[in-house]
């Protein structure tokens, strides 16, 4: 909870594109502005304060750019946009979204940040330039006030020599100065680079850019040489900043592709095989015609634990069964792997559906990846029509019967996972000629929030009754609901099973 000392203050908001545009649109005008007067100054040689403005000039130009330079990533920071999951058009979908909003948000946050950072230092910058002049012929050296305070010497200490100065050079970049100042001297070559330093006082290391060039006397022989330094170590380690920011976002999205990539593989993997509707048994009045669907979510990149099954069974009987663990990603597609496949071979295995959830709760319960999970297991005989069926935590088939829709009075049971020991009952039920069931996951029908004006969703889908029941078949029937559901943002993803007897 935000402290009330703040509580009059607005919470700091990123810079809006707008904004950004504008202030690149400033900064470039005041370069130029900048490069005109550099260009436009006639400045003696011979004048050491006319040089000194004229560096001050290239100075102001070269923060120029580097400005510029980092509002433009700041701006791409902004106007990057993820693009949106794509749904197959067969079963199981995927989705495939190549941006992870969470970490585009993140990333563009820091990159902000760094570049507000820059922003402000920029204006200090300048405030760090120092000077200094070396003297050939009589040996002089002259440095500024502000030189001395980059370098953390004392004022009162003797300016130090061409010889001396590469002693305060780290190790690894003094032959780059010594390249410098030779070119330099020697051919008259002007001086533009960076070297890192370590400061007299607290031997921290800075880094300085030096620009300067050579006093030419009469005869045109090097006379003396003049240089402005200036500390951009805040400059540089913004830049750094934003490069390790710019790493990491990538990093980040190369996992979140990578997983989203096999989580969808697993998936696709996992779920029957099956494209189409199934009949069970093949022919018969008393056939059950199943047909199924997933529907992703438009919400999250990640595609979640849900689950259907259809499956015919040695004794002639078939399996129906949606389910739903939580979490997203590999880890609950995996859980789901594991889940699903229990399910299938103690169904084979003859284990009524009561007393099949009290082993799935075990499983779930021993993992080594603890989960919690919702499912609907039905076993039904068209020999006599009858439906056995439990429940663990999760939302009541659907009976649809002559035009009108109910939901099932379910049976008790607690979530997967939930509660060791868990005991789950079995509900059984006659079906007649024509009846349709509806199992789904609650992905489907949960409400996106308090205010969702699409609440009562399950009301919604009941009334779908008459359309079911002029529908041709199962297959027909899920594309109603996708239609009535399917364009909707929802929370999370979900599957629907559609199962009807024939008349």
């Amino acid at each position: 909870m935000p402290s009330h000392v703040f509580a009059d203050r607005p919470a700091p908001q990123p810079p809006e594109r707008g904004t950004v545009d504008a202030l690149i649109s400033r900064t470039r005008k005041l370069r130029g502005d900048v490069d005109a007067v550099r260009r436009d100054a006639v400045v003696d040689d011979d004048d050491p304060q006319g040089r000194w403005q004229r560096a001050l000039c290239n100075l102001a130009v070269h923060q120029l750019d580097d400005l510029d330079a980092h509002l433009g990533q700041l701006k791409e920071g902004l106007t990057a946009e993820p693009t949106q999951p794509v749904e197959s058009a067969e079963a199981p979908e995927s989705t495939e979204s190549t941006e992870s909003a969470e970490s585009k948000e993140s990333a563009g946050s820091e990159l902000a940040e760094h570049a507000a950072d820059h922003a402000r230092s920029s204006g200090s910058l300048l405030s760090r330039v120092g000077t200094a002049e070396w003297n050939l012929l009589t040996d002089e050296v002259s440095w500024s006030e502000e030189l001395y305070q980059i370098l953390g010497r004392s004022p009162q200490s003797v300016p130090m020599s061409l010889d001396e100065f590469p002693s305060m050079v780290f190790p690894d970049d003094q032959a780059l100065l010594t390249a410098l100042v030779t070119d330099c001297l020697v051919d008259g070559r002007p001086i533009d680079g960076e070297f890192r330093m370590i400061r007299s006082d607290d031997n921290r290391v800075r880094t300085v850019h030096m620009m300067g060039e050579p006093v030419l006397d009469a005869d045109g022989s090097t006379a003396a040489m003049w240089a402005v330094l200036r500390d951009v170590s805040e400059l540089r380690r913004s830049q750094r900043a934003v490069h390790e920011s710019s790493d990491s976002l990538r990093r980040r999205e190369h996992f979140a592709r990578t997983e989203r990539r096999l989580a969808v593989e697993f998936q696709e993997a996992v779920l029957p095989p099956w494209r189409g509707s199934l009949r069970f048994p093949q022919s018969g009045p008393t056939a059950l015609d199943v047909f199924a669907h997933y529907l992703p979510s438009t919400n999250s990149a990640l595609i979640g634990g849900d689950w259907y099954d259809a499956l015919q069974l040695p004794s002639g009987e078939c399996l129906l069964s949606v389910g739903d663990l939580t979490g997203h990603g590999v880890t609950a597609t995996s859980s789901m792997a594991m889940l699903l496949g229990a399910l299938r071979g103690m169904a084979v295995a003859g284990i009524r559906p009561g007393a099949l959830m009290t082993h799935l709760n075990q499983l779930l319960d021993s993992s080594v990846q603890p989960a919690l999970g919702s499912a609907v297991c039905c076993r039904y005989d068209p020999a006599s029509r009858t439906l056995q069926w439990a429940q663990a935590g999760h939302p009541a088939p659907l009976l649809f019967r002559n035009g009108t829709g109910q939901a099932l009075t379910p049976p008790d049971g607690v979530l997967l996972g939930a509660t060791r020991g868990a005991a789950y009952e079995q509900a059984e039920l006659r079906l007649l000629p024509g009846d349709l069931l509806v199992l789904h996951t609650d992905g489907l029908t949960r409400p996106n929030g308090a205010h969702d004006p699409d609440a009562d969703r399950v009301d919604r889908l009941l009334a779908l009754a008459p359309r079911f029941a002029d529908a041709r078949d199962a297959q027909e029937c899920v594309r109603t609901v996708v239609e009535e559901f399917g364009v909707n943002d929802r929370a999370d993803d979900a599957c629907v099973m559609v199962a009807r007897i024939g008349a």
